[in-house]
């Protein structure tokens, strides 16, 4: 069986929702033994939110495979010391517990590193542990809405359109992710036998990702205005309309590729116009730009266009609903959607593992856990609980 380039690593994941679960996830897929704590009867709060099919939360295969799951009440004395135990045998902890829960139950950083000095925190939280703001609750929307990335997002005669998923959430969770393996190489890298706390705040991850409003803000005092598509970045940009009703991207980000561009619409005469022949130029005459663009795209069908635009290397693409995923050959070619198992529904599609190593590929190893189902495993057989230790715990509600 393949393991991956993290085989080895005990991770516990004690958050809820997306983002610091995704994470886990994300090295889980690489190979990390990761245990996911829940609360007893409860579980995960992600179990109950949508989409749906009958009872079944259809999100839950894809965010929890490759997890364990053990039930266990940290707010109780017995909790608490079970999880000590399991700090030792853990290299990371991921959660996004709102900052001073852990402390009120006694369970920080400085508490748990002395089970396991080695022992890595990654913490998400809504706004981070610092500052005004760091008590307040936090989620993706809100907090893409915090970030700038809100503000950008639709037409300048119209209200601002959030996200349509949970961008954020899953952009955070690429940063867990990031976090702990680079928290992990120090301590190899080094040789250093102490753990860190990483912490970050839920919009940071996508305020990091916006360098160019800052300098634009702070050199030249420009609040960029929403607008749909790259505006302001490059021309041409954005979405056209094919003969037969479909719709496609193009971008041409550089200027050899809107030479391309001026050679599949057999217009050299623009690369040798001054309005034309610089995206600095093309910008100042972006209506012009994009007129003569929607114009000829508008002569051809969605796979007309794809054709000729790909024989001269210009960057465009149908923009896919899931269907057009699910029957697009490159998705198969990549095998980007893989078939699970599931206790009810039998199978269930999700997307596979990514990126490929050649030599220590990921993969998905088993499918996401239920509720507690891993407790006599863990307990049992991981910390030498007896089974009638475990079967108290489990009256008394700890577990």
């Amino acid at each position: 069986m393949n393991t991956g380039p993290l085989h080895g690593i005990r991770i516990i994941d004690m958050a809820t929702m997306i983002a610091a679960p995704y994470g886990a996830t994300l090295l889980a897929d690489l190979g990390a033994d990761v245990t996911k704590i829940e609360m007893p009867g409860k579980g995960d709060t992600l179990r109950s939110v949508g989409p749906w099919k009958g009872k079944e939360p259809l999100r839950w295969p894809g965010m929890s495979r490759n997890k364990k799951s053990i039930t266990l009440d940290l707010r109780t004395e017995e909790g608490k010391e079970i999880l000590k135990k399991l700090v030792v045998h853990t290299d990371v902890i991921i959660e996004n517990f709102r900052p001073g829960t852990l402390e009120k139950w006694n369970l920080d950083y400085d508490v748990l590193k002395k089970a396991n000095p080695k022992l890595i925190i990654v913490s998400v939280s809504g706004y981070g542990k610092t500052g005004p703001y760091k008590e307040k609750a936090g989620f993706g929307t809100p907090g893409s809405a915090f970030s700038g990335y809100t503000y950008l997002q639709g037409y300048p005669d119209r209200p601002p359109v959030s996200p349509a998923f949970s961008l954020l959430d899953y952009v955070t969770g690429v940063y867990v992710a990031f976090s702990t393996v680079s928290a992990l190489y120090y301590q190899e890298k080094n040789g250093v036998d102490v753990g860190q706390l990483v912490e970050l705040g839920l919009y940071e991850s996508m305020f990091r990702m916006m360098e160019f409003l800052v300098a634009e803000y702070d050199q030249m005092g420009v609040v960029r205005e929403r607008a749909p598509g790259l505006k302001g970045h490059s021309s041409p940009a954005g979405t056209y309309e094919t003969k037969d009703g479909k719709f496609v991207v193009l971008v041409c980000s550089t200027d050899p590729t809107f030479n391309r561009l001026a050679k599949a619409m057999d217009r050299l005469d623009m690369l040798e116009d001054e309005r034309y022949d610089t995206n600095a130029a093309r910008l100042q005459n972006d209506a012009k730009v994009q007129e003569v663009v929607k114009e000829w795209i508008s002569q051809f069908t969605q796979a007309e266009l794809q054709k000729k635009l790909d024989a001269f290397g210009v960057p465009v693409s149908p923009i896919y609903s899931i269907e057009d995923i699910f029957n697009d050959a490159q998705y198969q070619a990549r095998k980007n959607i893989i078939e699970v198992d599931h206790p009810r529904l039998g199978k269930i599609k999700v997307p596979n593992v990514i990126p490929n190593f050649s030599a220590t590929p990921g993969s998905i190893r088993f499918r996401a856990p239920e509720l507690g189902e891993h407790n006599k495993e863990i307990l049992i057989d991981l910390l030498g609980l007896s089974t009638e230790e475990v079967n108290q715990l489990e009256k008394k509600g700890v577990i």
